[in-house]
């Protein structure tokens, strides 16, 4: 029944995102310029026809915000993705409405307009395709896209908004994934110790996190390369499996065996804020996660051959632990979640 459910909600949420038509953008309404990083990956394609507003962003950061996208008014997107977490939280499971948990750990958002993929599975490829995913998730707000717009039509303030951002005061579903993506683009992250270190803005290494740097070229940067540190591929590391019967990894999406526990390679950009890690919290610490590695991974016949071919595992000293721990702090962006 919950895959029948799962399949019903993919279908609901192409019919609903694949409508192009115009959408008339007010005189009054500036494009928001963002400062896209030297260095970092092209934008998604999304982007271009759906670039950010001075009214589209602070409708969608109202939305963003907005606990009546829930069944019962209890849950906004701003509940799970918390700033001060890069936008992620700190439960091993995203937790929903009525206590529900969901089936996985609640990703962090930020840096979105580069992603080729979202969420764990990559079953998004447009960020305006998203944020009905938790509307209509049962564990998630457990509503609907209908229910969403007879709660706030007629609210004068989001009619206001909703004219200001789009030349009218229509309040229509695609207005509504569309300003949320665009609150949602402006959530770049490129500002930490390691970003002044490259742009030679007075700031250096120290000792320890230079060494941890050296390893993790060495170890880590096949997967969590280009600036968003993440290659963005999908991968099956060994990691403790999801008892949950509905999980798959990128399986769910592809239906190929190959992909089986596979899942996208997460950003380590503000990793430090990010915990627990692992596609349902499998680990409360980095530390965890280093051990995990050094001692050996779960065997399977996809398994990543960064492992496979190296005893199943990524052997590291405990000085090598603890140096890389300390150059993962240095992306951590504390303007960007405000600490």
């Amino acid at each position: 029944m919950k895959k029948g459910l799962s399949f019903l909600a993919i279908f609901i949420l192409l019919i609903s995102c694949n409508n192009d038509r115009y959408e008339p953008i007010s005189d009054d309404n500036p494009q928001v310029l963002l400062n896209i990083p030297s260095g970092f990956p092209e934008l998604n394609n999304s982007v271009n026809s759906n670039k950010p507003t001075k009214y589209g962003v602070e409708l969608g950061e109202k939305l963003f915000n907005e606990k009546r996208l829930s069944a019962d008014n209890t849950i906004s997107c701003s509940s799970c993705h918390i700033q001060g977490n890069s936008f992620a939280d700190h439960n091993a499971q995203g937790i929903g409405i009525q206590n529900r948990v969901g089936l996985r750990n609640v990703p962090a958002i930020q840096n979105m307009l580069f992603m080729k993929f979202y969420n764990w599975d990559g079953n998004i490829l447009e960020l305006e395709k998203q944020p009905l995913v938790p509307i209509i998730t049962h564990e998630e707000m457990g509503s609907s896209i209908l229910e969403v717009i007879g709660k706030i039509r007629d609210d004068m303030m989001y009619k206001d908004l909703f004219r200001k951002a789009f030349g009218d005061e229509a309040i229509t579903a695609e207005r509504i994934y569309k300003s949320i993506a665009q609150y949602e683009y402006t959530l770049i992250s490129a500002n930490s110790k390691y970003d002044k270190v490259k742009r030679k803005e007075g700031e250096s290494f120290t000792e320890n996190e230079a060494l941890g740097y050296q390893t993790f070229q060495q170890k880590c940067a096949g997967c969590h390369n280009t600036e968003l540190f993440t290659d963005q591929s999908f991968r099956n590391i060994g990691f403790p499996v999801n008892p949950d019967t509905n999980e798959a990894g990128r399986g769910r999406v592809t239906g190929i065996p190959a992909d089986y526990m596979s899942f996208r390679v997460p950003s380590l950009r503000n990793v430090e804020y990010t915990a627990p890690y692992g596609s349902y919290g499998q680990f409360p610490t980095l530390r965890a996660v280093l051990d995990y590695f050094d001692k050996g991974v779960l065997s399977a016949d996809n398994l990543d051959p960064v492992f496979k071919n190296n005893g199943n595992r990524i052997p590291l000293s405990e000085q090598e632990k603890t140096n890389l721990i300390l150059f993962m702090k240095t992306l951590s962006d504390r303007e960007f979640v405000k600490k």
